[in-house]
Formats: structure tokens, C-alpha cells, sequence
């Protein structure tokens, strides 16, 4: 570092990566700079200028010379574990000051010999205390993998089959090319015959500790839960998603065009990011584009772009964060809340490159067979080139990375301003949306954009057997009995529509009959 530069940070006052002291002064204070600096991204600490008026101090040749002894002392002997540290000098007029540079950790948490751990915060440092915090710091480290802890009091039952199903599909397709079935068969044959085909004598529960989805006590993996589960919010109630579409552009508005979380929501990533794309077709517009003025249009945001971004925020989010995924649309935006910053030290700039670091390497690697999802960092870059231009947040503060896309109108100018006409649905004039019921869960007067036919209790049931469900599970969720009568209401329309169809069709009264959403419907 040269005079100029260290002038520079000098002028540029403390921020998160320098720490000015006059002299070292308080040993353990400065222990903790240590700790904080090495549990965050590394920074320097500056003996020789004055934290307050920013004026140099030159240090004497004896007051170096035990300057730089002391903070290598300290780096070794009160740091746990404990650290290196570079020390340096810069020339100044008058003598010299001394600047220690001190690396980002890669074995947090770190601590003081009093057991505290530190952290930066702005200029200052503050104390942790939350175990979340210590695990994410732990996460980044490779000393601790959430995605692969165990989750309590599961078992091999609470994985929904038709979701392992697809996805053994796609992660052993080479397996079955050479069987001599179409994938329509393929479907239809019973787990065991294709956990044979994949491994003969396998069973799915040897195949899926074999896999590392069961830990070796039986218990399933938050992965595994997250990737199969039939309710993975019994035990993981944070990590899911919600969605809310506001009217106008502010976050506190206190009403919305619609809202999708709660039960809706409860299931695995499939199940919610089903539910989260279904939200956006309804609150988004469908834009002509030089199409027949009957046929339906293009979505306002390319719906390649939002997939790439909503599974992106799902597999990547941090799972030690007690918060969900949080999607709001508004007049003028569309914002991705994605619990936790940018991993390992990304920036920004690194991904719109298209630079790759898991947070979650085994969901990460897995995902792939079971969402729209390449899993080779062009995600973002494929967004840039289909002419979305987000905006991205990489906050600290709050601890989540924010995805900002721009809204445009027809004439592809961004709306800067709450326009009812030209942002609102169609005729809706409803300002909430309440519970399930034909009449008081749809928005007034709303038109349908992707199944204009559709009551929004239909669109519900059709969303809800995204993962298929038996007659039961939906009767349970409307909340009435089940009844033929009641089936024959609330199911066999949409059987007739080809929304749904039955998992055994040869067999429409079998025991385990059970309907899921068709295909593209």
C-alpha cells in the first residue's frame, strides 16, 4: 500500500472493511476487531490515524516495532481458532503507520478468549448470539451442510412416491433407455420395478441411503424432504414460499390483488414452485405482441426468465435462515426475497458473469432431476439476453439477496407510477382475497389469464395436485366430506377438462386412485 492509497481509505472514513486506530490502546478490544474482521469478509485495521478526526499519527520506529508484534501476538494467542495476519508499514511524512491485513476465515465461527463471537457491523462490530448465524458461518466454512442434516422423526413414509417417481426418471434416465418403454409406461409402473431396473435387489429406502437422501439412523435429510416430502413444513414451517401481488409500489400497502401462502403452500419445492409460476400468470399481463388479437399473448416478463429466478432463490437460499421465500409483485416491479447474501464471498458482478458457488452443494446437485433447473450458473445471464434487466441486492443489513425486475408497459417503457388501467388485472376490483369458497376466494370480476373456465377453487384444487392426491386429501381440503356426490362436483369437472387425470385410469374406483395435474395443464 502506497501513501496515496492509504490516503484514500483515509478519506473514504471506516467502513466494514477498515478499522482506523490512533494506537492499540485495548488489547482485547482489538482482539475482537481480529475475530470480527475474520468471521466476516476480512478487512484491515490501520495503527497511525485517528478513528475520529481522520488525522495521521505517524508511529515511531520503537512504537512499530511493538505495534506489529502486538497484533501478530494477538492474531495467535487471542483468536480462537486463531489466525495470520499480514503486517505492514506505510511511509507518511513524519515516520511511518502500520496496516494489518486480515483475511477472510475459512474455519468460523471465531471467537475471543472470552468465547464471544464477533461479527462487523457497519464500522462497528456487534456480538452473535443466534445459532442460525453460527450455523450459516459454519455453512460457508464446509464444516456444516444443512441440506444434508437430519430431519427428526421422519422416515421413508413421508416421501410423496409420484415425486421420487419423476424424479428417479430424470436422475437414471440412461438406466431405462435400454428397457424398451416410453416414459407414459414408465410411469405407470409401481416404484419397486423401477428401483429394480435401477439396482437389481434394491430397495427405494437401500437406493436412497445409497443416494444419501436417508442418513444412516433412518432419518430423512432436509434435501430429501424438501426435493419428496408430502409435508415438509410439519418440520421445516419456514421453508416455503409466499406471494404477494400489492396494489401500487409500496411494501407496507395493506392491500393486495392476491395472495398465496399458508396451506396453499405446504409442500415440497415442485408443489410450491407450481403455486409461485400459477401466481404470476394471474397477476401479471399478457402482452399482444404483433399476435392475433384472440389468441392469448405473451407474458409481460418472459416466463423462461422467472423460472430460472424463482428456482434459483429456491435452491439456493440459505436453510438455516427462519424466514421464508418472499415474492411481491407491484405496479411498477417484481422483487425475490432469497433468504441469505451471496455465499463464499460472490458479488454481484460474479453472477451476472455467471460465476456458480452453491450454498446447498446436495440440493444443488439433485434439484436438477426435479425442477426446470440447468444448475450451471447461466440462469441470470439467460435472463439478461431474453432483455430483463434485474436489479440485484445483495443486503447484509437484512441478510437476503433481492432480485428487482422491472415492470414495462406495452410500448416497453419501465411504469414508474400506479396506473389501475394499465396494471391492474382486468376487471378485478377486489382488494382481498379470503378463504376457499367458489364465491369468496375469487377475485370480483377477474378475468382468468392461463384457464379463463376456472373457478378459483378449481385452480386450486388444480395446483394443489401438482403432487398427485388422493379423493381424500382433496375433499380434506375444501373442507367438506367425502362423499360421491361431492366428488362427482369437485373432481370429475376438471377430469373432464383434462386438468386433472387419474393415476389409474384403467381402474377409476382403485383404492389407491389417486389425481394429479395433467401435464402443460
Amino acid at each position: 500500500m502506497t501513501e496515496k492509497d492509504l490516503i484514500e481509505l483515509r478519506n473514504g472514513a471506516e467502513v466494514t472493511k477498515a478499522q482506523f486506530k490512533e494506537r492499540v490502546l485495548d488489547k482485547y478490544d482489538t482482539a475482537c476487531e481480529l475475530v470480527a474482521f475474520s468471521n466476516s469478509r476480512g478487512g484491515k485495521i490501520v495503527v497511525g490515524i485517528n478513528d475520529k478526526t481522520g488525522h495521521i499519527n505517524p508511529l515511531s520506529f520503537v512504537e512499530i516495532q511493538e505495534t506489529t508484534n502486538l497484533l501478530t501476538n494477538l492474531a495467535s494467542e487471542n483468536v480462537f481458532p486463531n489466525i495470520l495476519i499480514s503486517v505492514d508499514t506505510v511511509k507518511v511524512d513524519g515516520g511511518h503507520v502500520v496496516v494489518a491485513t486480515i483475511p477472510e476465515g475459512k474455519n468460523k465461527p471465531y471467537h475471543d478468549n472470552k468465547g464471544i463471537v464477533w461479527v462487523k457491523n457497519g464500522s462497528d462490530k456487534r456480538r452473535v448470539f443466534d445459532n442460525a448465524e453460527l450455523a450459516e458461518m459454519m455453512t460457508e466454512c464446509g464444516s456444516f451442510h444443512p441440506d444434508e442434516a437430519a430431519v427428526n422423526d421422519s422416515s421413508i413414509d413421508d416421501l410423496d412416491l409420484e415425486t421420487v417417481k419423476a424424479f428417479l426418471l430424470g436422475r437414471f434416465a440412461s438406466r431405462f433407455e435400454n428397457v424398451g418403454l416410453s416414459e407414459i409406461d414408465l410411469r405407470k409402473q409401481p416404484i419397486e420395478k423401477l428401483v429394480d431396473i435401477i439396482g437389481e435387489g434394491f430397495t427405494l429406502e437401500k437406493l436412497f441411503r445409497n443416494l444419501r437422501f436417508i442418513r444412516p439412523d433412518g432419518k430423512l435429510t432436509v434435501a430429501s424432504m424438501l426435493l419428496f416430502g408430502k409435508a415438509p413444513q410439519r418440520w421445516l414451517p419456514v421453508l416455503t414460499t409466499k406471494c404477494v401481488s400489492f396494489y401500487g409500489n409500496d411494501e407496507s400497502g395493506m392491500t393486495f390483488r392476491d395472495k398465496v401462502d399458508g396451506e396453499a403452500m405446504e409442500g415440497n419445492l415442485l408443489h410450491q414452485f407450481s403455486y409461485v409460476m400459477d401466481f404470476f400468470r394471474r397477476n401479471l399481463r399478457m402482452i399482444q405482441d404483433g399476435e392475433e388479437f384472440n389468441q392469448q399473448g405473451k407474458i409481460e416478463i418472459p416466463i423462461i426468465a422467472l423460472q430460472e429466478l424463482v428456482v434459483n432463490s429456491m435452491v439456493h437460499r440459505s436453510l438455516v435462515r427462519q424466514c421464508p421465500i418472499r415474492i411481491f409483485i407491484f405496479d411498477n416491479r417484481v422483487e425475490i426475497h432469497s433468504p441469505g447474501t451471496l455465499p463464499g464471498g460472490l458479488t454481484v458482478k460474479d453472477i451476472e458473469a455467471g460465476t456458480s458457488l452453491p450454498r446447498n452443494n446436495f440440493l444443488f446437485s439433485n434439484a436438477i432431476f426435479s425442477l426446470p433447473y440447468a444448475g450451471i450458473g447461466t440462469g441470470i445471464r439467460r435472463c439478461i439476453s431474453l432483455g430483463i434487466k434485474p436489479v440485484f441486492k445483495n443486503d447484509e443489513n437484512l441478510n437476503e439477496f433481492v432480485i428487482i425486475i422491472p415492470r414495462l408497459d406495452e410500448n416497453g417503457n419501465q411504469v414508474t407510477k400506479s396506473d389501475e388501467k394499465s396494471n391492474q388485472v382486468q376487471g378485478e376490483k377486489s382488494n382481498q382475497v379470503t378463504k376457499s369458497d367458489e364465491d369468496s376466494n375469487q377475485v370480483k370480476g377477474e378475468k382468468e389469464l392461463s384457464h379463463p373456465k376456472l373457478t378459483k377453487q378449481q385452480e386450486d384444487i388444480r395446483n394443489f395436485c401438482s403432487i398427485p392426491r388422493t379423493a381424500q386429501e382433496i375433499m380434506d381440503r375444501l373442507g367438506i366430506t367425502n362423499q360421491s356426490k361431492n366428488r362427482q362436483r369437485h373432481i370429475q369437472p376438471l377430469l373432464d377438462m383434462g386438468i386433472l387425470e387419474m393415476t389409474n385410469p384403467e381402474n377409476p374406483t382403485a383404492n389407491n386412485q389417486r389425481y394429479r395435474r395433467t401435464p402443460k395443464k
